[in-house]
């Protein structure tokens, strides 16, 4: 459940472009240019808080994260995990048990880059403008066309800036995950050290490499 909760957030400001080539023609001039200002930007800097809801199972979590995003690089904390990428390793830090899993981005499957997402989904999805309850935001309904894990997200639009603000994402187990941004800074001063796990900063820390 952690490990999905990390990719749905990176999700919310990756994906967007990917949804472009949907049928309806103003979600996706809508879509494309959310994608144009945040692929302008050397950097990306969000808070979010989340929920993960399931009715049925009287389940409702709430956690709170943070992201930064520079091209193919990222670095995320949330749900107790630190995930680090910097175009070719991915780290994944477990704070509980102090041990971290070293990977090699192209051989693991679920770790996406924002560039993977932007060109590996733009056939896939179709996306529609439904009725927003808030006046300042625009919200485009995203469907699959084929099988996934998912039934269909919802993507709030700022109208005026021109940003994610929210995103829902409702799975085949009966799951909603609810994401809220906080914060979003643009252009924040950014070094390739941002984007590398440092060992000596855990004391103790296992590595566990599997590469």
């Amino acid at each position: 459940m952690k490990t999905r909760t990390i990719l749905t957030a990176l999700f919310i400001f990756s994906v967007v472009a990917a949804f472009s080539q949907g049928k309806d023609a103003k979600a996706s001039a809508l879509l494309e240019e959310v994608s144009k200002k945040a692929k302008s930007h050397k950097s990306i800097k969000v808070e979010f808080s989340y929920t993960m809801e399931n009715t049925k199972a009287k389940i409702n979590e709430e956690k709170t994260g943070t992201l930064l995003v520079s091209g193919d690089k990222y670095k995320m904390s949330a749900a107790g995990q630190n995930v680090i990428c910097d175009g070719k390793t991915i780290w994944t830090y477990l704070k509980e048990s102090n041990e971290v899993q070293v990977n090699a981005l192209e051989n693991k499957d679920d770790a996406l880059t924002p560039s993977k997402l932007l060109t590996s989904y733009n056939s896939n999805y179709k996306s529609k403008i439904i009725k927003s309850t808030d006046p300042s935001t625009e919200s485009v309904e995203l469907i699959p066309n084929t099988g996934k894990n998912f039934t269909k997200a919802i993507l709030g639009i700022d109208k005026e800036k021109k940003q994610v603000k929210s995103f829902t994402l409702y799975d085949k187990s009966g799951n909603t995950f609810t994401y809220k941004i906080k914060t979003y800074l643009t252009d924040t001063p950014v070094t390739d050290a941002d984007f590398t796990f440092d060992p000596k900063k855990f004391p103790g820390v296992e590595v566990i490499d599997m590469r």
